[in-house]
């Protein structure tokens, strides 16, 4: 009786830990050095690091700027370890890639704003096999940062699992980025 009343107190307290670091995360890792991007009118796409004290997760937004420039906006980049960081870089590259910038806003939620995510995500996990992954952890780094990130902001469960199978099925199942926003491409021409 006394061993599983210390084993109880022992996860409660870890538990206390946990919640703690997560209501009070410190910005602790080192921000990465954006990649390459080019968007689909061959324009070199600028990133642009930004804090905010209101969110405690990273985020990144693809758009062009005041003056038209192509931009990707990295907040709260320290929050997030590397793998992480690369991954909303390429996932917000990828929409200047396909030509999502330059097109009306979709509603949110609609079928048409899934599908974008859906596509910018898979070439975002594309890009992060082929020009990030450094070792065979790095992947389930990654995914285990999306996923913690994903919960902590409060998307329902079938949202995160759904986004992860999406991102895993690429990652293993497609071949080289280039190739594959071409065809993304080409097929919105032809509709």
């Amino acid at each position: 009786m006394r061993t599983i009343l210390i084993a109880l107190l022992m996860t409660f307290a870890s538990k206390v830990v946990a919640l703690a670091t997560e209501a009070g995360a410190q910005p602790n890792h080192a921000i990465i050095n954006p990649p390459e991007c080019y968007n689909n009118l061959t324009e070199n796409v600028e990133f642009i690091n930004s804090a905010s004290d209101r969110q405690k997760f990273a985020a990144g937004m693809a758009r062009r700027d005041g003056e038209g420039t192509p931009t990707v906006y990295r907040f709260n980049y320290q929050f997030a370890p590397s793998e992480l960081q690369s991954f909303i870089d390429l996932h917000e590259c990828a929409h200047h890639q396909v030509g999502d910038v330059d097109q009306p806003h979709p509603p949110r939620n609609s079928s048409e704003h899934l599908m974008n995510e859906s596509i910018a995500d898979c070439i975002a996990g594309l890009r992060f096999r082929d020009e990030y992954q450094k070792s065979e952890t790095d992947f389930e780094k990654l995914i285990t940062a999306l996923r913690s990130d994903m919960e902590q902001i409060g998307f329902p469960e079938i949202s995160v699992s759904s986004r992860i199978s999406n991102i895993t099925h690429c990652y293993t199942s497609y071949g080289p980025a280039d190739i594959y926003i071409r065809n993304v491409i080409k097929q919105r021409a032809s509709n």
